[in-house]
């Protein structure tokens, strides 16, 4: 099984920015700490700043991969490219936010991207990209 984590814009500062919404643990470090727990699965990760290169990655693996995890981000409250890429692709995507977006500042409350994915996780911190995988493993069938 292959599955790949797809992050946006400013995710790589994870660990670092905003510890009081995103935590001290980064996201490498976390991912690097899936990959050892999930040895049985192709675990791949993705981070990109920019837009078109997120577009270009979700077409890329889109439809090869059994699962998708993505966190765009604010591209998640601006973006109709990346929803569009969303819909376009075949493989199961799941939405995850580290903080509860609904809980932010109101422009966040909005993602267009959620509903192109079959489902989306705010505000269980680093443990949604967890719980999505898990979700990807055992909870649906193709």
């Amino acid at each position: 099984m292959k599955i790949i984590i797809i992050n946006g814009p400013n995710l790589n500062l994870v660990g670092i920015r905003e510890k009081s919404i995103y935590g001290d643990k980064s996201l490498n470090e976390y991912i690097s700490d899936l990959k050892n727990k999930y040895t049985a699965i192709q675990l791949d990760y993705f981070q990109s700043n920019i837009e078109g290169e997120l577009i270009n990655k979700l077409h890329e693996v889109g439809f090869s991969y059994d699962g998708i995890i993505v966190n765009l981000a604010g591209y998640t409250h601006t973006s109709i490219a990346l929803a569009d890429a969303i819909a376009a692709i075949n493989t199961h995507v799941i939405e995850v936010h580290i903080s509860n977006i609904h809980a932010r500042e109101e422009f966040r409350h909005k993602s267009f991207t959620a509903a192109k994915a079959k489902g989306c996780l705010t505000g269980f911190g680093l443990a949604g990209y967890e719980m999505a995988l898990n979700f990807l493993l055992g909870t649906y069938s193709r």
